[in-house]
């Protein structure tokens, strides 16, 4: 294990609306400008995969593990982080969970259906689900259970996600997405009013909205499985061209939809947000470190953290405005917290109180209109969680640590 202290930061900070943007590159200490895939784990500390190991920053220090320290391989695709702390590496030739001392390889001699990774994802009880180019393998902890053809498309899964009702959703390279709850697989594909079958990114809202990414741009599937409402130029491409290929998905604090979005033949990209009314953009011009974005994670204090093939790019917490003007009068105490949460707003009631852990679980839920709460939080396991805090007119959100 090799750790690199970053001693001289040669970062780029540019002021935009406000914001900052910096840029991290080898001349930062970064083992590859060429980041495949970035992840924040639960100490909020960044990760790096890159074609030549994997990279840990915890905002001073870069610590590098390679195949030297039993990373199954150093060209590492995908990067995800349990709730647990550990950390799961996926690459052409299996997958390494890192536990903070020691890796343990998993391939299709211990369990995975196949050792080309494509999507590492955690569900609500912990189980590990690895999509791969035969279909996914679900690992416990102790037991692997793998589903392929003919119940998910051949093509394999890119990614997992989970709806409310612990259901889960696959999202297939060239098939839509498929449903499966528990007994049947559903399939939805462009003939249901998907964008295009070629699915690269999927994520869950606390509505239970499924956001979509595809090769044509962004599907939203309502909560009830019904209906899609589409978003084709959330990054403005120039004219004639208006495709918008989706690379990744993230959700802030606020509940913004982040993207990130490239186009090959034109060697154009960046990232943007929806803000629930309209997108907006950033791109090389505005401070990113390049145009070719690889993905993108947001940590704890709503930090964007870009991937790119030219270095990472770290664009500072951008404030909700609509939110801004009402959550000072909400006050959530004490953070962290040990055993009960309390909850005021000394201007109007709070319609409802929702509280999710950190895999998007909903764990507590009160409708109760009143000014003043008392939560207990005892029994909740030690981590960080999202409160959602119902006006009448927003939705404010809340960070907490519970220990």
């Amino acid at each position: 294990m090799k750790k690199i202290l970053l001693l001289i930061m040669s970062a780029i900070a540019l002021q935009l609306n406000a914001q900052t943007i910096t840029n991290y590159t080898t001349a930062d200490g970064l083992l590859s400008n060429f980041v495949e895939c970035i992840e924040a784990d639960v100490n909020d500390n960044i990760w790096f995969g890159t074609s030549v190991g994997v990279q840990k920053f915890d905002g001073s220090n870069l610590t590098a593990y390679t195949t030297a320290d039993g990373l199954v391989n150093d060209n590492v695709k995908v990067i995800t982080s349990a709730s647990n702390g550990d950390i799961w590496v996926g690459t052409d030739f299996g997958a390494s969970n890192f536990d903070g001392a020691n890796w343990t390889t998993y391939d299709n001699t211990s369990g995975l259906n196949s050792n080309q990774v494509k999507g590492i994802d955690e569900d609500a009880n912990g189980g590990i689900w690895i999509g791969t180019n035969l279909g996914v393998s679900y690992f416990d902890g102790t037991t692997w259970t793998s589903y392929s053809s003919p119940d998910l498309h051949w093509s394999g899964v890119n990614a997992t996600a989970f709806d409310s009702n612990g259901d889960k959703w696959f999202a297939s390279p060239l098939g839509g997405i498929t449903h499966f709850d528990g007994t049947t697989f559903t399939p939805y594909d462009t003939s249901n009013g998907l964008l295009s079958q070629f699915v690269t990114a999927l994520l869950i809202d606390d509505q239970d909205n499924k956001w979509v990414g595809t090769s044509s741009g962004m599907s939203v599937l309502d909560a009830s499985n019904t209906s899609f409402t589409q978003h084709t130029r959330m990054y403005i491409m120039p004219l004639p061209d208006t495709l918008n290929p989706v690379v990744d998905i993230a959700m802030d604090s606020y509940g913004r939809i982040w993207t990130a979005i490239y186009v090959g033949y034109l060697a154009e990209g960046g990232i943007a947000y929806w803000d629930g009314n309209q997108w907006e953009d950033f791109h090389v011009s505005d401070g990113l470190v390049g145009p070719n974005v690889r993905g993108l994670v947001i940590d704890s204090d709503d930090n964007v953290w870009v991937a790119t093939s030219t270095g990472v790019s770290k664009i500072s917490a951008i404030p909700s405005a609509v939110v801004a003007a009402e959550i000072a009068t909400f006050n959530l105490f004490p953070n962290p917290s040990n055993d009960v949460l309390y909850l005021n707003n000394g201007t109007q009631n709070i319609q409802q109180v929702k509280m999710y852990n950190n895999l998007g679980a909903l764990v507590y839920l009160n409708d109760n209109k009143k000014q003043q709460y008392k939560i207990d939080v005892s029994s909740f396991s030690k981590g960080l969680y999202y409160v959602n805090i119902h006006s009448f007119d927003a939705i404010i959100r809340k960070k907490i640590v519970i220990n």
